[in-house]
């Protein structure tokens, strides 16, 4: 089948779940209760549907009273016996795949259930969904005339107890449909090699050689590949090895600190951007539209919402609302019920919502990645937001970093403490170092009453780091590639105090 026709039919099929999108856009309360009656009923004769009652639960109110906000540690158990082969335990479809994810600095793994429902309905759904969503918006594609190039995890896929567990990435390639087999590149051996720099390398052979027309991965991982690339053929500009590159779709963390690194080598006016949101639990939001710093929440893919404000998380004042009563502005923390087995599931993200009609959000960071030590309420949107304003005002450009505190010591008053991987070094300093913290004060109004002739706050201390020390640590801890990401900020010092001891 010659391939413009590949390209009309699958525009033509994807098209066509633009009219569903507008339904839960429209009715959004409506389908969230659905959905959110559809997995109780669907699970009221699994041991936890016996435990908490599932058939007793007619309403939101019932199902918010009846069970409790959860977090890994609490389903641990339950998940571990699946991984052992039982069944019928948190979800009634037996479950083979489980998501590893050790976290950014807990060496602990986590395994997220990956049921059969939330690989078709969630996962590959979104997969779908984003190409439906670039192609609508961009009638003059010519995406499946080449390849996608796809940028997964490090990991194997590994057999234990008759279930296998690995990195989410592997585990979407090692099933993937043949629709996206077809269309994506690096082929499948490639893709789950073990060993990261080996795949890199292995990657960039294979793919100089092709017409890649589409980009998906992690952005710190996917810089990295292109860099490689960009040294093996010679070039200068990613174009001139592929030429017909129009998009590329990247989430994990925010873009806005990669953005000029990617328009350096991706130099034209009409390449594409779309981000997207997900993580092991589960697919969550879409950019929608071209040039759209938004992501719409994607509401039927098995998944129910709750939402606990983070002006209240974790005290006695905790209050948990369903999507109808979320505000555009406030710094929400995610519930999750998903069609995997997870109720109730804090996910550890945090986001903002900008629209309520449709619901669309933006990332604004993780519920334990913040400084709040001296109640500064620092969190990873207002960290990037100064960043990208520090470094516009000195003129250098910022590859990796990370923040903690400097605790109160007697009377030494406490500070943040930051290293700093510049790609670019600024020439002053203690210009950037003034303009970081006059930055922070500008979009943190907590930072800024802290600072305010030092109530509280010292002004911060900057380390630039050697060369490559963030990639050495993630090496050194078996963390490169994939999802694994390196900790913004925390309000301990571990990992600041690792780095600094290397650096």
């Amino acid at each position: 089948m010659p391939i413009p026709l590949v390209h009309s039919i699958a525009s033509w099929f994807l098209k066509k779940r633009i009219h569903q999108m507008e339904l839960f856009m429209k009715y959004p309360a409506e389908v969230q209760e659905e959905l959110r009656a559809k997995l109780i009923d669907k699970a009221k004769d699994t041991e936890i549907g016996k435990k908490y009652d599932f058939r007793s639960i007619r309403s939101y109110n019932d199902f918010a009273q009846t069970i409790p906000i959860t977090s890994y540690e609490e389903n641990q158990a339950y998940i571990e016996r699946t991984r052992k082969g039982e069944s019928n335990i948190l979800w009634p479809t037996p479950i083979k795949w489980f998501a590893q994810s050790s976290g950014t600095t807990n060496a602990r793994s986590k395994y997220i259930p990956v049921s059969p429902e939330s690989l078709e309905d969630c996962h590959y759904a979104a997969s779908k969904d984003l190409l439906c969503m670039y192609l609508n918006n961009n009638e003059g594609s010519h995406l499946f005339s080449g390849k996608g190039l796809r940028l997964g995890g490090s990991k194997q896929l590994y057999q234990d107890n008759g279930t296998v567990y690995g990195d989410l990435s592997a585990i979407l390639i090692d099933n993937m449909p043949f629709w996206a087999e077809f269309s994506s590149t690096p082929n499948h051996d490639i893709s789950l090699l073990s060993d990261w720099e080996v795949k890199m390398q292995a990657i960039v052979d294979e793919t100089i050689q092709q017409d890649v027309t589409s980009l998906a991965g992690v952005p710190s991982w996917m810089l990295v590949l292109l860099n490689n690339v960009l040294e093996t053929t010679g070039k200068e500009s990613i174009l001139d090895i592929w030429p017909n590159l129009e998009v590329y779709f990247h989430g994990g963390v925010n873009f806005d600190p990669y953005l000029n690194q990617y328009q350096k080598i991706i130099s034209s006016d009409s390449f594409k951007y779309y981000e997207i949101y997900n993580a092991s639990e589960g697919f969550f939001a879409i950019q929608g539209q071209n040039d759209s710093k938004e992501l719409l929440l994607m509401l039927d893919y098995g998944i129910f919402y709750e939402f606990i404000p983070m002006n209240t998380y974790g005290t006695l004042d905790q209050k948990i609302i369903p999507l109808s009563e979320v505000e555009a502005g406030v710094n929400y923390a995610i519930i999750i019920t998903t069609n995997a087995g997870l109720w109730r599931y804090k996910i550890g993200d945090t986001v903002r919502f900008t629209s309520t009609s449709p619901y669309k959000i933006k990332v604004t960071g993780r519920t334990k990645h913040h400084i709040n030590v001296f109640g500064e309420e620092l969190i990873i949107e207002n960290a990037e937001q100064a960043l990208k304003k520090a470094t516009l005002e000195t003129g250098c450009e910022i590859k990796d970093y990370t923040a903690a505190p400097i605790f109160m010591d007697g009377k030494e008053k406490g500070a943040h403490e930051w290293v700093i991987e510049f790609k670019n070094p600024p020439e002053d300093m203690t210009l950037f170092n003034t303009q970081l913290d006059l930055a922070l004060q500008e979009v943190n109004s907590d930072y800024q009453a802290k600072r305010f002739n030092n109530t509280t706050l010292n002004a911060p201390k900057i380390h630039a780091a050697r060369e490559n020390l963030f990639y050495d640590w993630l090496r050194e801890n078996n963390k490169l590639g994939g999802q694994h990401k390196v900790p913004r900020l925390s309000n301990k010092r571990d990992f600041i105090e690792a780095l600094l001891h290397i650096n």
